[in-house]
């Protein structure tokens, strides 16, 4: 698949291990200290796409993955530490992706601890200090996790 997708780069090394882990959906797995579990989400109609909850030592933080709203960010999210949360525009977006209004509109359901907006467009960078959000940016580091 790397070499379909990047041609030419199948001769390269990679300069770290790579293992390939297949999951079923919502049937949680094992991968290093992590234990994951994939969750359908609504991106594409032509192949699967997944939100990831992945846990250790008491931490979970949920990824959306790209998404337009769907009930199963619910359970994504659920009781999470940090649900990182892709919000592509502010009042609209393109399709199979979210924006600021729909999420708020559900933001009640989320029992997320908090939410870290990522994947923002022009118009979510342009609000991003008015939101009352969390928002990704380049190097940004983040501390996650129960305090001792």
């Amino acid at each position: 698949a790397h070499d379909v997708l990047f041609p030419g780069a199948g001769v390269l090394a990679f300069r770290f291990p790579l293992t390939y882990l297949e999951y079923a959906t919502r049937t949680p797995f094992q991968a290093g200290p992590f234990r994951v579990t994939a969750m359908p989400v609504a991106h594409s109609t032509a192949i699967p796409c997944f939100g990831l909850r992945i846990g250790s030592g008491g931490t979970v933080v949920a990824f959306s993955g790209d998404t337009e709203w769907t009930d199963a960010l619910v359970d994504l999210a659920a009781d999470a530490d940090v649900f990182v949360c892709e919000c592509f525009g502010f009042d609209s977006a393109p399709p199979h992706h979210l924006d600021y209004a729909t999420l708020g509109r559900h933001r009640a359901e989320l029992s997320c601890r908090r939410i870290l907006l990522t994947h923002m467009g022009e118009a979510m960078l342009e609000r991003a200090a008015e939101l009352g959000l969390d928002t990704a940016s380049d190097g940004l580091r983040l501390v996650v996790g129960h305090p001792a």
